[in-house]
């Protein structure tokens, strides 16, 4: 009886190891484990065990995409040869979050109708440094960054930002867009927009009609002249405005056209201005080096009366820093800017 008990209880014993073995055989297939993804990984490609969510193509000198498996959020193909971008690599890849396609040779023609819009998770597209001619269109509605510096683009597509409420970041900076690029609609549905740059392009005028959450603007290296009257009313949040490198001349900046309570950056370096302008008492970094200026008045240009002995800190203007390098003005300080600006860290002559 006893002896029958213990080979019954053997035998269960061993078939549960088998069973177990079985099981633990299957649990191997993790998502994380590198032998379970080396199958599905392009040969042209790196696929990190430490990262299975990447793929690694860049600098292979590849000259189309491969297949991107479908586990794959993050993509990098920059510095390659690609010259097209085809719906047919992207099949699979309905998961993707970033793709970077920086340093390559794609033209606005090399990429196929609605490839980028079929990606429904796609938050960050990078496509600088290519031969594109217009911004590509439709985008997806998710994403939140698209980079297009440095390519050839002159034309943006009408209602290519229309639906695209999530975008916080949108940079066109050295490209060859014109005045006539733009129209009062461009921009129109970018609700969400923060950061726009328009920097090293052939305007000679603003943009028409910017979106009211934008917190940083770049226009440097343009040809701008003038600002319109009441230009920024309606962008509330703009904390930091770069027009450096432009053509403004005191004729073409209206009175308090930045007087701006939010402004905390402003930068007017190399233009055409011959006395500063007036400013908010809000304004922290003012940057006017290599102008004409050839004095500096502090009670003109204050934007408060010249403060008495005794106020208290948070009454006082805010500015902080102040470049005038580069112009006509000679030492030393002039005392009643001084008296105005007494939170004053930093003042370059």
């Amino acid at each position: 009886m006893h002896v029958k008990l213990y080979s019954s209880l053997l035998v269960v014993f061993l078939t549960g190891a088998v069973w177990t073995q079985s099981i633990r055989t299957m649990d191997d297939e993790d998502p994380y484990d590198w032998s379970y993804y080396n199958f599905e990984c392009p040969q042209e490609c790196f696929c990190p065990p430490s990262f299975p969510n990447a793929l690694y193509c860049d600098n292979k000198e590849l000259k189309e995409i491969p297949p991107i498996p479908p586990r794959i959020r993050y993509l990098y193909l920059q510095n390659n040869l690609i010259e097209t971008v085809t719906e047919k690599a992207f099949v699979n890849a309905t998961q993707l979050k970033w793709i970077n396609l920086n340093k390559n040779k794609i033209t606005s023609s090399g990429i196929e109708k609605g490839v980028f819009s079929n990606l429904k998770s796609l938050l960050y597209l990078f496509l600088e440094d290519n031969e594109l001619s217009e911004v590509p269109a439709p985008l997806p509605t998710s994403l939140e960054q698209l980079r297009l510096a440095r390519n050839k683009i002159t034309t943006v597509p009408e209602g290519v930002f229309s639906n695209m409420e999530n975008l916080t970041m949108l940079d066109l900076h050295q490209n060859k867009l014109m005045d006539s690029t733009f129209s009062s609609t461009t921009f129109q549905g970018l609700n969400s927009l923060m950061q726009l740059n328009i920097a090293q392009n052939s305007l000679t005028q603003m943009p028409p009609i910017l979106p009211a959450n934008v917190m940083q603007l770049f226009l440097d290296n343009n040809s701008i002249e003038a600002i319109p009257e009441n230009y920024f009313d309606t962008m509330i949040k703009l904390i930091f405005l770069r027009l450096n490198n432009n053509k403004l001349t005191d004729e073409g900046l209206p009175t308090k056209v930045f007087n701006i309570s939010s402004l905390l950056d402003l930068q007017l370096s190399y233009n055409a201005l011959t006395r500063i302008p007036a400013i908010s008492v809000h304004l922290e970094h003012l940057h006017l080096d290599n102008n004409k200026i050839n004095s500096v008045n502090g009670t003109q240009i204050c934007p408060i009366p010249i403060p008495g002995d005794y106020v208290y800190e948070r009454n006082l203007p805010r500015l902080r820093y102040l470049r005038l390098d580069g112009n006509e003005i000679k030492p030393p300080i002039p005392f009643d800017l001084m008296l105005c600006f007494r939170l004053l860290q930093a003042v370059v002559i």
